[in-house]
């Protein structure tokens, strides 16, 4: 049986994997992949799940043991079946307390809508009790919370809650969530296998040949390549005349320097500005 790893281990330690929990309406994996992929993070799953806190606790749990970097998207508004916070709360044997420095900026930069009088932020009310809901976080209270609350954007009064050292949670909505996971950055760089480089470089290869023309040549030239740490791909394009054929790797002058060979043995072209399809793999 290994050793027990603690959270404030998980939050500093180097990041080679990552996973991604989707909870209830699928919106924002396409994004973490792209953003996973640009810093040479190797995202290793994505799962999505419904709004139940037995299926939160049970991935959340396995997740933040399994892998470095595990992000959740969704279930954290005013609602009734907003659950994510008290899921995880729950999962790890958290309680559920005010954020106190969320819960002001939620009062300084909360707008009213035009037309609508200005919000009595003292008075207790049925709305009060909904925007409480979004600023009662899962909390340590035998650690430091500067690791466990995250303001990534300052014209955001959503946090980022950091729960076992390495579960960051973020909201379903795409606007929020990109900036949020952009704003990270900066807290986990440090961390990366190569914190100074550009992360992972794909080369894409469109050809006219079909995959089964080409599969005995990309499989040796995978085996090839392995070594290096490249990774060839094959993806037919349905309804289109080409296919595409990716390679992948850190390495960016040893991908180009074999893209032109690749290139002549599937008789194709190096395309240097990458469509949505050709970008996913």
């Amino acid at each position: 049986m290994g050793s027990i790893v603690t959270a404030d281990e998980r939050n500093v330690r180097t990041i080679h994997t990552a996973a991604c929990l989707i909870i209830g309406d699928e919106t924002n994996s396409n994004y973490m992949a792209k953003w996973c992929f640009n810093l040479g993070i190797n995202l290793k799953r994505i799962e999505v799940i419904a709004d139940d806190e037995d299926e939160i606790v049970e991935a959340v749990r396995r997740m933040s043991d399994r892998y470095d970097f595990v992000v959740t998207s969704g279930g954290i508004g005013p609602t009734h079946d907003d659950i994510t916070y008290q899921s995880i709360a729950k999962a790890f044997g958290l309680p559920l307390k005010l954020n106190e420095e969320a819960f002001e900026l939620m009062k300084k930069l909360s707008v009213p809508r035009k037309g609508e009088p200005p919000f009595n932020w003292d008075e207790p009310s049925s709305v009060l009790t909904a925007k409480l809901r979004m600023v009662e976080l899962p909390t340590d209270v035998n650690r430091d919370p500067a690791k466990q609350f995250l303001f990534p954007c300052k014209e955001l009064w959503v946090p980022v809650a950091v729960v076992n050292g390495n579960v960051h949670i973020l909201p379903g909505v795409p606007r929020l969530f990109e900036k949020l996971l952009d704003g990270l950055k900066p807290s986990i760089q440090p961390r990366l296998v190569d914190p100074d480089g550009k992360g992972i470089t794909r080369v894409t290869i469109s050809t006219p040949l079909p995959e089964s023309a080409i599969a005995a040549y990309l499989t040796e030239l995978a085996a090839r390549v392995d070594p290096k740490g490249v990774k060839v791909g094959s993806y037919p394009r349905w309804g289109d005349k080409h296919n595409t054929v990716t390679l992948v790797g850190k390495d960016k002058d040893f991908l180009n320097s074999i893209a032109p060979e690749v290139s002549h043995y599937v008789q194709g072209q190096i395309v240097t500005t990458e469509s949505e399809d050709d970008a996913s793999s």
